[in-house]
C-alpha cells in the first residue's frame, strides 16, 4: 500500500496556513491594542492619583482584582467579538495605569529620553524573541512549567511588596519581570508557531501583558540607575 504523499502534503500546508493566520491576527491585534494604551497613557499622565496615594495597599489590591477580572472575561469571550472589545478596553485601562509611573519619569531631567529608551528596548526584545521563536527548531515546551512556577512566585512577591514597600525588592522584581516577560514572549510566539495556541485573542492578551510588564520594568530600572533629578 503506497502512502498518500499528496494528502499528507495538503494537510501540512493547511496546518501551516492556519498557524500563520493566527500569528498574523495576533500581531495585528497586538498593534491595534497599542492605540488605546497610548491614549490611556496620555490621559493617565494628566490625571491625579491622589486617591491611590491615600490608600496604596487597598488601591493596589482593588486594581489587581479589576485586571484579573478583565483577564477572566476576555478568556471567557475569546471566541467572539466581545473578547476583542474587552481586550481593547483592558489595554486602555492599562494605559491609564501607566500615568503615575510616567509622571515620576517625566519629572526627571532626562525622563522623556528614558521613556523612549524603555520603549525602544522593549521593541528590540520583542522582535528578537519573536524572531527566535519563529525560526528555532528546538522544543521549548519545557518552559511551560518554569514560567508557571515563575508567575506564581512573582505574584506572591508583588503582593508581599505592597505591604513591605522595599525599594531593593522592587528593583529585584523589575529585573525578574524583565527576564520573565522576555521568556513569555518567546514561549507564546513559539506556541503559536507549533500550533499549540489557536486563538489570537488569548495569544494577544499574553503578549500584551508581557510587553507591558517588560516596558514598565525596564523604565523603572532605567530611572533607578540613570535617572537625573532636575536642578
Amino acid at each position: 500500500m503506497q502512502p498518500n504523499f499528496q494528502t499528507t502534503s495538503y494537510q501540512t500546508t493547511t496546518l501551516s496556513a492556519a498557524r500563520n493566520k493566527v500569528l498574523r491576527n495576533t500581531y495585528a491585534l497586538l498593534a491595534l491594542s497599542l492605540v488605546p494604551t497610548v491614549i490611556g497613557a496620555v490621559i493617565g499622565t494628566n490625571m491625579s492619583f491622589a486617591f491611590m496615594a491615600a490608600s496604596p495597599m487597598m488601591s493596589t489590591l482593588l486594581l489587581l482584582a479589576v485586571i484579573y477580572g478583565l483577564f477572566f472575561a476576555i478568556e471567557k469571550n475569546k471566541d467572539s467579538g466581545v473578547g476583542v472589545v474587552l481586550l481593547l478596553g483592558l489595554t486602555f485601562f492599562m494605559g491609564v495605569l501607566l500615568g503615575p509611573l510616567l509622571q515620576v519619569a517625566l519629572r526627571l531631567a532626562n525622563g522623556p529620553q528614558l521613556v523612549v529608551m524603555a520603549g525602544g528596548l522593549t521593541a528590540v526584545v520583542f522582535f528578537v524573541m519573536a524572531g527566535i521563536a519563529t525560526t528555532t527548531k528546538r522544543d521549548l515546551s519545557g518552559l511551560t512549567k518554569f514560567l508557571t512556577v515563575g508567575a506564581v512566585v512573582l505574584m506572591v512577591a508583588v503582593i508581599a511588596n505592597v505591604f513591605l514597600r522595599l525599594p531593593a525588592l522592587q528593583l529585584t522584581l523589575c529585573a525578574a519581570f524583565s527576564i520573565f516577560s522576555s521568556l513569555m514572549i518567546l514561549w507564546q510566539v513559539k506556541t503559536i508557531v507549533d500550533g499549540g495556541e489557536t486563538n489570537y485573542v488569548s495569544a494577544t492578551l499574553t503578549l500584551y501583558i508581557s510587553i507591558y510588564n517588560l516596558f514598565t520594568s525596564l523604565l523603572q530600572l532605567l530611572m533607578a540607575f540613570t535617572g537625573n533629578d532636575r536642578n
